[in-house]
């Protein structure tokens, strides 16, 4: 099995993971999206898409989606999500699936405020219908949870991307739209050094929320000394902030 297909593999078995229950789901939402977000592609240039994390599956893509690649509906109508996943760039296509689960993991920790108030924005390259690779970007944002506050529907809004310039990969960023605030997914390579057992500690009761006074608190020990821990934490893990911490951490297999 090539190293693609095990990376998909292991996504798919994550997503295996959300349990749902058709009480807790209104498909009549569907329609809705679907029809506002039919219309939007009508009148501009975006094409659109919606993820259905209960089916699995890319259950809509608007009538214009594949024709900035020269592409038509006919030529993906019947095979979807697999005809386009197939056209990206395969190093591209292998970081893409590195992130996936790491930042399912990061919206399973936010609050239902905050899977709503997040988006991601990925930039990669595809193959268009003259073969030639083409630089998109592209924005997925969660518009529906489930009764329980679980990640339920993702629209994507694709776009040619202003930068054309060759040799350049993939491109991952998580913005929260309601702050300004923008976190790299980009990960580094490796982390510079092994991380101590108080650090893992720690960075597993960040994972979970809680705030350098409740980690105080929980582990008795000061709070100018959590804070040191997750200062020292950010450098060895290359991150910018918690976020990212928990993101490589993952990512290195740490947590």
């Amino acid at each position: 099995m090539s190293e693609q297909n095990s990376i998909d593999e292991i996504f798919f078995k994550f997503l295996m993971s959300y349990k749902y229950d058709d009480k807790d789901l209104d498909y009549a939402l569907v329609d809705k999206h679907i029809s506002s977000l039919q219309y939007l592609s009508n009148i501009g240039n975006s094409g659109f898409s919606v993820f259905d994390f209960c089916k699995r599956e890319t259950i809509f893509y608007s009538s214009n989606f594949g024709q900035m690649l020269g592409y038509s509906p006919v030529d993906y109508e019947k095979t979807g999500h697999l005809f386009f996943s197939a056209k990206i760039h395969p190093e591209d296509a292998l970081q893409l699936s590195l992130r996936s689960v790491s930042i399912l993991k990061i919206f399973n920790g936010f609050s239902a405020d905050e899977k709503l108030s997040h988006k991601i924005i990925s930039e990669y390259r595809m193959l268009n219908s003259q073969e030639k690779y083409t630089r998109l970007i592209e924005q997925y944002q969660l518009i529906e949870l489930d009764k329980k506050g679980q990640i339920w529907l993702m629209m994507g809004v694709v776009d040619i991307s202003p930068n054309q310039e060759e040799g350049i990969g993939s491109k991952n960023q998580l913005l929260n739209f309601r702050t300004g605030e923008f976190v790299t997914l980009d990960v580094p390579q490796k982390p510079q050094m092994e991380l101590t057992k108080r650090e893992m500690e720690i960075l597993k009761l960040v994972k979970e929320g809680l705030l350098s006074k409740e980690i105080s608190d929980k582990l008795s020990i000061s709070f100018h000394t959590v804070n040191t821990h997750r200062q020292r934490l950010l450098e060895k893990l290359g991150a910018n902030n918690s976020v990212e911490a928990v993101l490589f951490a993952s990512k290195f297999g740490l947590l």
